[in-house]
């Protein structure tokens, strides 16, 4: 799969959006996070973060970088700003990125204690398919899930890859407190919730992981781009 030029705009004076598109999808979201590791491995100068999205990379950097570190007047002696320099440097890296593999990533497997009190929705969805629980934990656990973006929360990953016979709309009446581990299905996606939170999604089973503690060098288990397998326990 190739990567076709994305659309770079500044958002203030220290970050730069690529926007690669406007729909949530696994191929879209799989050139993102080609993208990103791409620009990670050119090391540009100044760059403080890169925050992957769904369809968009935002770049964290620090404009002086673009200033002290290269000419920066243009023939008619007005400055030019910093993130057209930035801009104008990652649009070469983004051309020598040709291919995408939509395999490639760190591989995760979680555990997951799917129905009883750990997925207390599990048996609704299931039968709203024309499943049984059993069918669904199965169809639930054969996919290798994607891990377009995290956000929510710290810590909460999207993840993409759901066999659509288990899309399920959120609840209409969102829970107060949905425990930690919660392992979850909202719409066409899955997700984890890191920590006790409110939420509306359908909760389908457990894990014992800790999905982010700030005390780890690494506080999030999950990085976005990351694959994730889960495994029933």
């Amino acid at each position: 799969m190739t990567i076709t030029e994305p659309a770079i705009e500044p958002l203030g004076e220290s970050v730069l959006v690529l926007r690669f598109g406007e729909r949530i999808d696994l191929a879209l979201n799989a050139r993102v996070h080609a993208v990103a590791a791409a620009l990670r491995d050119a090391a540009l100068p100044g760059m403080l973060d890169l925050v992957p999205a769904y369809a968009s990379l935002a770049i964290h950097y620090d404009p002086l970088a673009w200033i002290t570190t290269t000419t920066w007047r243009s023939h008619d002696d007005e400055a030019e700003p910093a993130s057209s320099r930035l801009a104008a440097r990652v649009r070469e890296i983004v051309a020598q990125v040709t291919t995408v593999d939509e395999d490639d990533g760190r591989l995760v497997e979680v555990p997951v204690h799917y129905g009883g009190d750990d997925g207390p929705d599990l048996a609704a969805l299931a039968a709203n398919a024309g499943l049984t629980v059993d069918d669904a934990i199965a169809r639930h656990a054969a996919v290798t899930y994607r891990v377009a973006m995290l956000g929510f929360a710290p810590g909460f990953p999207y993840l993409l890859g759901l066999d659509p016979v288990l899309h399920a709309p959120r609840l209409a009446s969102p829970r107060t407190r949905v425990p930690a581990g919660s392992v979850a299905i909202g719409g066409a996606q899955t997700g984890i919730y890191p920590s006790a939170l409110p939420g509306g999604w359908r909760l389908v089973g457990r894990t014992p992981l800790v999905l982010f503690d700030a005390s780890r060098p690494s506080p999030a288990l999950l990085r976005a781009g990351d694959r994730v397998r889960f495994v029933p326990a």
